[in-house]
């Protein structure tokens, strides 16, 4: 879209929820040719430059070219909701919202960044401004960028600070973000189609169904999906909520096959992920059937406080106190057979997961804790060939968190810890995964936790009205119990996609054995096959559970296969239909 005088023109992809308000303060000095969002930030820049970045409230990545000023201006909004890839060497510079539109544009692209690939079997995420590919750089959250007269510089415009606290009183502090969260899912209900919504049965997705109905004229249409696995239906608790709001419920059984599905997920995210990504696919496939717009609750976690790590952070605190040797010699070894269990929130994998925190301190805790379940501890180094080894010894992989949980933005422990995963996980795993398995399908996904004026004001709600003893997400739970039945508040979190490891078991064992033993990254001199066959060897035996390992590895073999050795994805899925 251009201005009135073709001097500025604009590609964006997002949505800005307070386009109408910004609109009007421009109507005076700008002749508007449509209605939409893209041509206000297009004339909000030509007032404001790169300042126009403070007032645009939504999920964005845009390129401005200001032909006045032969510059271009590429950003992407606040959390990362909106993926931004570009490429820059020799006079070529080029971006889009997707990989493979660069890898279209230069095939030569094709390249293995080892730092990348390292950071990814550590901590399962790819962190700005790398990508897997060594040529194709991530824009930051939160970042601008400016190419002009040939030089390139990117700026931050926006950062997370959790101080000062707010001052009031447990409930006046309650109050406010009450309101906050009810306007801020007014503002992302703005749409010229029927919006629905995402009710997975926990507490994020429930409360923003909960705040809907405030404003929907009619009855909305929620989807939720069912994972047969044991009692872990979460379609109940969903159904409580639907009938309370009187929303259409959707449900679906979802029966998820890596044989069906895997080249088609490994396509669309342009870089090798996680299990999330398949039950977001096929959610996504089911809502879009009905509807574009969808609202979820993704972001909630993150904000309250609602994983078990950041209590078991404070409590591997306390456990330290104990005398090193009797934790090393006697507790240590007690742990080495005290089985893991079947499933990732065992007993044995608690324990071992504080024992090994209790040994480190500070932003290095936070760090390894985070790596536990996969490739960020010391026996697992043999992993990468020496020769791989060589080539990234001077990367540290988990510098990304610690230098997030060092930063000045944050006194307090949950503090530092929120303020880690809000700038490093989140954007780069599951905001990634939305994104990309919804637009997989032409499904637009928004999330009110992800808007950057709410986050603010959760970053300064006291730590402790968040976490209390071994209650997470404390406040948002007493605000909740306004809105939603009582045995959904009280059940304990699981996770839309953690039996997935556990129900695809027979198609992982097939994967491990079809692409492990005789894996490209092997081929190439990148991973150890020694370490591969006992890791395959120990966890098909069940004497250890290396499921997410495995997992890591397989899906970056795949990843490497396609993007790399440059097999396409029907190639791809024949050889697994052959498997099969």
């Amino acid at each position: 879209m251009t201005n009135e005088d073709g001097s500025v023109w604009i590609t964006f992809n997002g949505e800005i929820y307070n386009f109408a308000e910004i609109r009007k303060t421009l109507e005076e000095r700008h002749r508007f040719a449509t209605h939409s969002d893209t041509e206000v930030i297009l004339h909000l820049y030509e007032d404001k430059g790169e300042k126009c970045l403070k007032e645009l409230r939504g999920m964005f990545a845009f390129g401005i070219y200001d032909f006045r000023e032969r510059k271009l201006f590429v950003a992407r909004d606040h959390l990362g909701q909106k993926p931004l890839y570009y490429c820059h060497y020799g006079q070529a510079f080029s971006f889009a919202s997707e990989i493979k539109s660069l890898l279209a544009l230069d095939p030569g692209l094709a390249e293995l960044d080892g730092e990348a690939l390292y950071e990814y079997l550590t901590l399962r995420i790819i962190t700005p401004p790398r990508s897997m590919f060594r040529k194709v750089r991530k824009l930051p959250p939160g970042h601008y960028l400016v190419l002009q007269d040939g030089n390139l510089s990117i700026e931050r415009y926006w950062d997370l600070r959790f101080e000062p606290k707010h001052p009031g009183d447990f409930e006046s502090v309650l109050s406010e973000l009450e309101q906050r969260m009810l306007s801020t899912v007014e503002c992302h209900l703005v749409s010229d189609v029927p919006v629905g919504a995402f009710l997975s049965g926990g507490m994020d997705s429930s409360l923003v169904v909960a705040m809907m109905s405030r404003f929907a004229r009619k009855p909305f249409k929620t989807f939720s999906g069912d994972v047969p696995y044991r009692g872990f239906s979460e379609i109940p608790y969903a159904t409580m909520v639907a009938n309370r709001y009187g929303t259409e419920s959707r449900t679906f059984t979802i029966v998820p096959s890596l044989i069906r599905s895997l080249p088609e997920l490994v396509w669309h995210l342009d870089e090798p992920s996680d299990l999330l990504s398949i039950c977001m696919y096929y959610i996504a496939e089911f809502a879009r059937r009905e509807v574009k717009v969808v609202l979820g609750g993704d972001g909630g976690d993150e904000l309250f406080g609602g994983y078990d790590r950041y209590y078991g952070n404070v409590f591997a605190s306390y456990y330290a106190l104990l005398p090193e040797t009797l934790r090393r010699e006697v507790i240590g070894r007690i742990l080495t057979v005290l089985p893991e269990g079947g499933w990732y929130r065992s007993l044995g994998h608690q324990w071992k997961w504080i024992h090994r925190a209790s040994f480190l301190e500070g932003a290095g805790r936070y760090a390894k804790s985070l790596g536990y379940f996969y490739f960020g501890n010391g026996e697992y180094r043999d992993l990468l060939t020496d020769d791989f080894r060589r080539r990234i010894e001077r990367f540290d992989p988990e510098e990304c968190i610690r230098s997030r949980f060092d930063a000045v933005n944050a006194r307090e422990l949950v503090d530092r810890m929120l303020y880690a995963d809000t700038m490093t996980r989140m954007p780069d795993h599951p905001v990634m995964i939305l994104d990309r398995m919804t637009m997989a399908h032409g499904l637009e996904s928004r999330s009110p936790f992800l808007d950057h004026k709410l986050v603010e004001f959760c970053a300064a709600i006291p730590p402790g009205y968040k976490i209390r003893r071994t209650r997470t997400r404390y406040i948002q739970t007493v605000l909740a119990e306004k809105y939603l039945p009582e045995p959904l508040i009280r059940r304990k979190k699981q996770g839309f996609s953690s039996p997935l490891a556990y129900l695809l078991d027979g198609e992982f064992r097939l994967l491990f054995r079809s692409f492990l033993r005789d894996a490209s990254l092997v081929r190439d001199g990148i991973l150890n096959p020694g370490v591969i066959r006992k890791l395959i060897a120990d966890h098909l035996e069940k004497r250890h559970d290396h499921g997410q390992r495995l997992w890591l590895l397989c899906n970056a073999e795949i990843w490497y296969r396609m993007y790399i050795d440059g097999m396409r994805k029907e190639e791809f899925q024949e050889i697994l239909n052959t498997l099969s």
